[in-house]
């Protein structure tokens, strides 16, 4: 008995020290779990209070960078602009900026050119990077993408440069004829002569002036907030009667066939500038003794039905390098011929913009020796009213390839067109 109690005793003794040695254990590894280490230091940092949420607003490009310049955070916009590979700041300029601001935690801003990903054309992207201190172990990086304001910019000091030297032009010249008056003021034939030359180039002023202020307003208005059902056929009449002296003088027929009593969904006014620069444009470049088409349709579209009005001339067609550029400002064909017009190189902008900010598209064919047709699509006013809302689907882009179906109805119509009456024509 006294060796079985013996036994028992021990054996309760050493259970006793088992749990009393687990236990101990247990809670020595749950401190150990709860105590910060080398590697958690560096690993998972922790952002300021509200730091995540600000950065996840921002419009700019961010990137939180620990003291061993790892990303801590990174928005999406610093993916899509290649600042962030495989957890680290890509960009050494700006990974050097960090160091700098991390060593003296003073603020940097620079402004870099980053090469464009996924192009090989050399195209760069204009970017702003600002770095500053954010707590005491981490840096914040913001970048600006500067690209589109960049470009905008550039875009303005070309238009400036071009109006100045096209307004020095007629202006010059203007100053010029008015000494030779002086000069001549005792010979009647060439103060008329010089005074002849000067209504010309007082002409050409007045329509770059007024082209100017078109082009403005179309960019910057919108035209669907006056629009209106707009009938087709007052355009076209509208178009051909501010062209008709010019089309007599050259002894060019204007015709005009189609479907009647169509209705485009717009601002007349621009509707009206943008068809008669066409038509404008078609008698200028034509030939004497040719034919100027104009032509509406109905066409079927996903977005709901579109009218097409095409308007063709027998003129010297367009080369397909000039396909590319004709509806950018100041951009002429020939300079020489567009001077002895009265051109000003805006027309075609102008009817890019209208077409545009109305929910639809102009597109040329030309072959050189054989013509060209410039064709507008936009959205029918009845279609417009059942849709309830958008402006129709425009198609974007030229079609220099395929010659437009209407093409041929236009050139082909047989009744010169007899304006209906109409409204006071736009200036």
């Amino acid at each position: 008995m006294d060796v079985n109690a013996a036994v028992a005793a021990a054996a309760a003794i050493a259970g006793v020290c088992t749990g009393v040695i687990a236990m101990l254990a247990f809670r020595w590894s749950e401190r150990d779990q709860k105590r910060p280490t080398r590697t958690s230091l560096h690993t998972d940092p922790v952002l300021p209070p509200g730091v995540d949420t600000v950065l996840s607003v921002l419009r700019s490009s961010a990137v939180v960078l620990d003291e061993a310049d790892s990303v801590v955070k990174a928005s999406s916009a610093a993916y899509a602009l290649g600042l962030v590979r495989g957890g680290k700041l890509a960009v050494e300029p700006m990974l050097q900026m960090a160091r700098d601001t991390r060593r003296d935690g003073e603020i940097r801003q620079v402004e870099l050119d980053l090469p464009r990903r996924g192009t090989g054309r050399g195209e760069a992207l204009a970017v702003s990077a600002r770095v500053a201190p954010l707590g005491s172990r981490l840096v914040l990086l913001l970048v600006e993408d500067l690209t589109e304001a960049r470009r905008i910019e550039a875009v303005r000091r070309d238009f400036v440069a071009n109006v100045s030297h096209e307004l020095k032009t007629p202006v010059g010249a203007l100053s010029l004829l008015s000494e030779a008056v002086m000069d001549a003021s005792d010979d009647p034939e060439a103060v008329e002569r010089f005074a002849g030359r000067m209504q010309i180039e007082a002409t050409r002023l007045t329509n770059l002036v007024q082209e100017l202020i078109d082009l403005s307003r179309v960019q910057n208005d919108d035209p669907l907030e006056d629009a209106e059902p707009v009938p087709v056929d007052e355009l076209v009449a509208e178009a051909i009667d501010r062209s008709r002296h010019q089309a007599s003088h050259k002894q060019i027929t204007m015709a005009a066939g189609g479907t009647a009593e169509l209705q485009i969904w717009g601002n007349r006014g621009q509707l009206a500038a943008a068809l008669g620069n066409l038509v404008e444009n078609a008698v200028n470049y034509s030939p004497a003794r040719t034919r100027v088409g104009i032509a509406a349709r109905r066409v079927n579209a996903p977005g709901g039905d579109l009218i097409e009005v095409a308007v063709t001339d027998q003129g010297i067609g367009i080369s397909d390098k000039d396909k590319e550029r004709i509806f950018e400002r100041f951009y002429r064909v020939d300079p020489a011929r567009s001077r002895a017009t009265g051109g000003t190189g805006l027309g075609l902008a102008i009817v890019k913009h209208v077409a545009a900010s109305h929910g639809g598209e102009v597109t040329v064919w030309s072959s050189e020796g054989q013509g060209s047709t410039f064709t507008l699509r936009l959205p029918e006013a009845a279609a417009h009213r059942d849709r309830g809302s958008g402006h129709g689907g425009g198609h974007g882009g030229l079609d220099d390839e395929t010659t437009p179906p209407d093409a041929s109805a236009a050139t082909a119509a047989t009744t010169t067109y007899e304006p209906i009456p109409a409204p006071e024509v736009l200036p």
